[in-house]
């Protein structure tokens, strides 16, 4: 398996009202040249957030890469990077008040951000629209997403995944890779369900692929639908019984990144269930799946 060093990030958010529709953009290095994006959107939400859960996903992409050598976390939020290296101590010790006895804003996102902090993570200023390549490229991503648009990310495969077709009779949960270059990039949007809840919608798009589905033998396709059937009967089972699960086991669940779960807010809708954020216990933030076609019509 081969792995690659990360060796800056560059992350920011977007927000078109503040609040209103907002974006965040990631873009990540690697010491071969290489480049990885991520991407996403909330319907209702501020700039602070957006530029906060674009740290969110890159911390996690980093933790989920593996790597233990340092990196260089670029942005040009002084908010974001104040609150991270400076100012949660204090809330922390305060019990999430400011200096004026009033709660700290954005706490659940701070917490995460708390906990995904690394010290091989150098937070650094970059100022904004002033040329720098990756924080306007971070840019042209979060503002895309903020004005509902899904922008053509580079996608960047982090290990070979072959094994993946050999276990495909052993499926329980659908982890199917279809290549060595596939990769999930999560596509928002907005949708609303009858009591006037706004959700995001969250459907994966593979791209990069070096096969076309037409392309792959029938076997293949038919075991890659089983495995979706079956990840979608496990999803109802959970709905069901009302079972709570984890953020990186829903992830699973999902077949996405794990940052693709926490960034989206306390409640989205992905297929046929309502995603909620039930509440947190130690270091895990639980959810629950509810049918959404059992709760009322959606709107198209």
């Amino acid at each position: 398996m081969s792995q690659r060093t990360i060796q800056s990030i560059y992350t920011d958010g977007a927000c078109t009202g503040n609040p209103g529709p907002g974006g965040w953009g990631v873009v990540v290095y690697f010491s071969d040249g290489s480049i990885h994006e991520l991407g996403g959107a909330s319907s209702h939400t501020t700039n602070n957030k957006m530029e906060m859960q674009a740290a969110i996903a890159a911390l996690q992409f980093l933790q989920t890469s593996g790597q233990q050598q340092p990196i260089t976390l670029y942005t040009d939020s002084e908010y974001l990077i104040k609150s991270v290296t400076q100012w949660i101590k204090g809330w922390k010790k305060k019990g999430w008040k400011k200096s004026d006895g009033k709660p700290v804003q954005n706490q659940d996102l701070l917490e995460t951000l708390d906990e995904l902090n690394s010290y091989i993570v150098k937070w650094e200023y970059v100022r904004g629209h002033s040329g720098n390549v990756g924080n306007e490229r971070c840019d042209v991503i979060a503002r895309s997403f903020a004005n509902g648009k899904v922008p053509s990310l580079t996608q960047s495969s982090l290990t070979n995944s072959h094994q993946a077709l050999a276990q495909l009779n052993q499926i329980n949960v659908a982890k199917v890779t279809e290549s060595p270059t596939t990769l999930t990039i999560i596509e928002t949007n907005n949708s609303e369900i009858s009591s006037g809840t706004h959700l995001t919608t969250m459907e994966p798009t593979i791209t990069n692929s070096s096969t076309s589905i037409d392309d792959k033998p029938p076997e293949l396709r038919v075991a890659q639908m089983r495995a979706l059937v079956e990840t979608l009967r496990i999803a109802d089972e959970i709905a069901t019984k009302g079972y709570l699960i984890t953020s990186s086991e829903l992830a699973d669940l999902m077949d996405v990144h794990a940052s693709a779960v926490t960034s989206r807010g306390d409640q989205w809708r992905w297929r046929n269930w309502i995603v909620s954020r039930v509440r947190r216990e130690g270091n895990q933030i639980l959810w629950e799946l509810e049918r959404g076609d059992r709760v009322g019509g959606e709107e198209d």
